[in-house]
């Protein structure tokens, strides 16, 4: 018996997924694992695998469809089996019965939301998808003279791109409109992370302290880890970064007051500390959460933070939880990048976030009048200043820097 492929629901609120990229063809040999397509919804942009064997039977929805969640996008099953019993009932064919608009039993209409959208009458009706009509009426495409490639005939983005190249105009992909430059349209993650940072800016009161913490006895600890690992006796490959979080979780704890979110009219302070982490991937910046992390050791907060991130890279995490209100409080990690200070965006409705900058030497004073090069690391604590005053921000700060300085595995 085939296999359905189904658009699953990744989170609650979400209702539609849009397919970005399908990687296989209709007719092609499929292997469990292997990558279907890509598709996003409003958060973030994930990956679907091949559940089974099978050859690539059907493909119900191509590139550039918004589909409903929980309906079947394709089929997986042996040459020559039926795939009638699997295709959508909209935009597909209806029941023997007439449906609320008064359309006869078997002729292929579209859904509600098409015919709402289209406002043409059924005998005339231009089959295209909502965000195709508006993609194509933005850049002034007359679409009634395209043949679609999706479902039963229907325009999708991908015709409305295609017509737009063969055209010379610039459409959804990166198309050439001059020698000097290209324009390249942004990807829907991206476009909710320029919304979400705007906000954060736009609604909130930001403020940012810098201050840099002596890592000596840190950076003690990971050559030992290092030296350990070599002998095949370390527990855990523990990174600056691991070390890094251990201390935020110790300082959120004395301080719980960061650990919150601002809702307008008061302050929701955590007694357990979620900590989000920025993980920077191939679909753009996510945060997810380790949750409870203040009653994890270091070994297991640096298993949970490592998982975290390839989750992300893979484009399986929990959409539940990259969501800014799964978080009580978030590091961003830009040291790899030789960042020696920034300034971090809150991740509202959180009240704080830290910057981690990169470790340089600077001179300092070793005692008994000698003077030598220390590594330093540099802490960006941005918070919102509607919800802290700036001398807790600043002892909350001073308190990542006690404890990163005498830090002990």
């Amino acid at each position: 018996m085939p296999t359905p492929i189904v658009m699953p629901r990744q989170g609650q609120s979400v209702e539609t997924c849009l397919i970005t990229k399908w990687f296989k063809q209709k007719g092609d040999k499929i292997r469990a694992g292997d990558l279907l397509f890509s598709y996003e919804t409003d958060k973030a942009a994930f990956d679907m695998e091949s559940p089974s064997d099978g050859t690539l039977l059907e493909v119900f929805y191509g590139d550039g469809s918004e589909v409903p969640v929980l309906v079947n996008v394709a089929l997986i099953g042996a040459e020559g089996e039926s795939a009638e019993s699997f295709i959508p009932l909209s935009p597909f064919k209806i029941p023997e019965q007439q449906n609320e608009r008064g359309v006869t039993a078997g002729k292929t209409v579209v859904s509600q939301t098409q015919s709402d959208a289209d406002g043409e009458d059924a005998g005339t009706r231009i089959r295209i998808s909502p965000r195709a009509k508006r993609f194509a009426g933005k850049h002034g495409l007359d679409y009634s003279v395209l043949s679609g490639s999706g479902p039963n005939g229907r325009i999708i983005c991908s015709d409305i791109k295609n017509a737009l190249s063969e055209s010379g105009e610039p459409s959804g992909e990166s198309v050439k409109t001059r020698d000097e430059f290209t324009v390249q349209p942004l990807s829907n993650i991206r476009k909710v992370i320029a919304k979400a940072m705007h906000a954060s800016l736009q609604n909130s009161a930001q403020l940012t302290h810098h201050m840099s913490a002596d890592v000596r006895n840190m950076l003690e600890e990971r050559r030992k880890i290092k030296e350990r690992i070599q002998h095949g006796t370390a527990q855990a490959d523990i990174t600056l970064n691991d070390m890094i979080c251990m201390c935020v979780i110790k300082a959120l704890l004395k301080f719980p007051e960061i650990n919150s979110h601002f809702l307008g009219d008061s302050v929701k302070i955590f007694s357990k500390v979620h900590l989000g982490i920025a993980v920077d991937t191939p679909r753009g910046l996510m945060v997810p959460v380790i949750k409870n992390a203040d009653e994890m050791d270091l070994v297991r907060l640096s298993a949970e933070l490592k998982s975290a991130a390839e989750s992300c890279k893979k484009g399986s995490i929990n959409p539940e939880l990259i969501q800014s209100i799964a978080a009580s409080f978030t590091v961003s990690n830009l040291g790899n990048y030789g960042v020696e200070i920034f300034t971090p965006v809150v991740n509202l409705p959180q009240c704080a976030i830290l910057g981690v900058c990169t470790i340089i030497n600077r001179p300092a004073d070793l005692g008994n009048n000698t003077f030598g090069f220390i590594p330093f690391i540099g802490l960006s604590l941005t918070y919102d200043h509607r919800a802290v005053d700036g001398g807790p921000a600043t002892i909350f700060l001073r308190e990542i820097k006690a404890q990163i300085e005498k830090f002990s595995c």
